[in-house]
């Protein structure tokens, strides 16, 4: 029964096609540009902005625990997360727009101005909660779309791999080119135009593409006909050893103290798009990283595939780290731009594994959770292991923005005038602090309980008792009269 499942192929090639459309659409956003947003078109100061996405943050933490409840209990004919996502999208992507109309409902304003404050805080917790309700369904969804978890990697490889070649940075490469024109005085346009129009526009077009997943996605794996307790969510959480690894590796890296990257080229380098061609070189081997993947796992237990990606990205940019530091290395272009391509195109080699590997880790997590227990909490046990890295998130993200005040950067400041203290600690917050200060996230996964053995013993028996399930509902169904 094992063999026939891992050989059977759920997912057909519409929904296929589709699931690589959403994977495409969460990633066709300009959103790696949003501190510049913040910074310099909105215009609010660092330690307000600090101070926001701590309150914000805790909101987060509180609501997942009643909505995730919520969620598992959820059973209906269109399945348990469908409910949610086509519901809510349309609605939750029409009120996003608010956030890119900033500019001008308070144009000019200070950067302490109070209504601009309250407005920007009304936004995130409104939209942090809605958002709940969205990423708790779209995680369950993507682990119960087949059964097979053969199936499941390669949708996941597949993924990743076309929504690259088919071009999910464009809006990046676009930003980052007209940010540079702007920048130059090379185009008369307004800064707040730019992000009005692209934000906008990327945000319609990455709706439509997940909403057309969501209509044509099913929910494969049976859920258990009674609904899981309170209580039961919580035993689930605490005896799945996978889950609590992954948080635990989670938890240790979440210390990372960083800046985006982006920003070191732009305030350092004075090029937004030069992030774009460094990767030029590196983008062929990207590609090819994903079809490692498959002969990886047939010859690696993915624990120890999840250590080696962790090990050889941080080996690379300490490296870039200790070699730029010196001599002002970090601020030529002459040096830089060659370091940093060699730098992705080495990275860049275990890619795929990078983007693979820990999904389906956690979607292995949550058959565990059904193999131990008999049901199924998706979005509790998801919860779970987000909670505690979220407290940790708000702390960090709360922290960096007053890192930036700390290390003297100047807000709203011509690019390339910064200090050069200033643009030193830009590019080590870009480089090699992040990987320091994150480095004890390795160890857990060392812990990881699930080997080969114990994988096809849990998927034998999954089977089998998936099979029971569905021959009771059937049951059910053939009792209950015909109208």
């Amino acid at each position: 029964m094992q063999e026939q499942m891992l050989n059977r192929r759920y997912v057909g090639r519409g929904e296929t096609i589709a699931y690589i459309a959403q994977d495409f659409a969460d990633s066709f956003s300009i959103g790696k540009y949003q501190n510049r947003f913040i910074w310099d078109v909105v215009g609010i100061d660092f330690k307000i902005n600090g101070i926001v996405s701590l309150f914000t943050g805790a909101w987060d933490i509180i609501n997942d625990t009643f909505i995730s409840a919520f969620v598992d209990k959820t059973r209906t004919r269109w399945g348990k997360f469908k409910p949610y996502l086509m519901w809510m999208k349309i609605p939750l992507t029409l009120f996003g727009m608010f956030y890119w109309f900033m500019p001008i409902f308070f144009p000019g304003a200070a950067s302490n101005y109070l209504p601009k404050i309250i407005y920007y805080f009304a936004f995130n917790v409104i939209n942090e909660t809605a958002g709940t309700f969205m990423s708790i369904s779209q995680t369950g969804l993507l682990s119960t779309i087949t059964p097979n978890p053969e199936e499941r990697v390669r949708l996941i490889s597949q993924a990743k791999l076309f929504s690259r070649f088919l071009g999910e940075k464009i809006p990046e490469w676009i930003m980052g080119v007209l940010l540079d024109l702007i920048n130059t005085n090379t185009v008369k346009w307004k800064l707040s135009n730019l992000f009005i129009g692209m934000g906008i526009a990327t945000s319609v077009l990455s709706a439509a593409m997940t909403f057309w997943f969501y209509m044509v996605s099913k929910e494969r794996v049976m859920q258990s006909v009674e609904k899981p307790s309170l209580i039961q969510g919580f035993k689930a959480i605490f005896n799945n050893k996978p889950l609590l690894i992954l948080t635990l590796s989670d938890f240790f890296g979440g210390f990372s103290i960083g800046q985006s990257r982006s920003d070191y080229y732009i305030d350092v380098l004075g090029s937004a798009s030069l992030q774009t061609i460094v990767g030029i070189p590196a983008y062929p081997i990207l590609n090819l990283s994903y079809t490692w993947v498959a002969p990886l796992r047939r010859r690696f237990t993915s624990k120890t595939l999840w250590i080696a990606e962790d090990i050889w990205t941080d080996a690379c940019w300490l490296t870039v780290f200790g070699v730029c530091s010196f001599n002002k290395r970090f601020m030529s272009r002459k040096f830089m731009i060659p370091t940093m391509a060699i730098e992705e195109f080495i990275e860049m080699m275990v890619y795929g594994l990078r983007h693979v590997i820990p999904d389906e880790l956690r979607n292995e997590a949550m058959d565990y959770c059904e193999w131990k227990n008999g049901y199924r909490v998706e979005a509790m046990t998801g919860v779970a292991k987000s909670l505690v890295t979220k407290i940790q998130s708000v702390l960090m993200s709360s922290f960096s923005n007053f890192v930036l005040a700390k290390i003297g950067y100047v807000q709203g400041q011509k690019i390339g005038t910064q200090t050069d203290r200033a643009k030193w600690w830009l590019f080590a917050l870009g480089t090699g602090i992040p990987i320091i200060t994150s480095s004890l996230g390795i160890i857990p996964k060392f812990f990881y309980p699930i080997n080969n053995q114990m994988r096809d013993k849990m998927y034998k028996e999954l089977a089998e008792r998936r099979k029971a399930i569905a021959d009771r509902m059937q049951e059910i169904a053939d009792e209950m009269p015909v109208a």
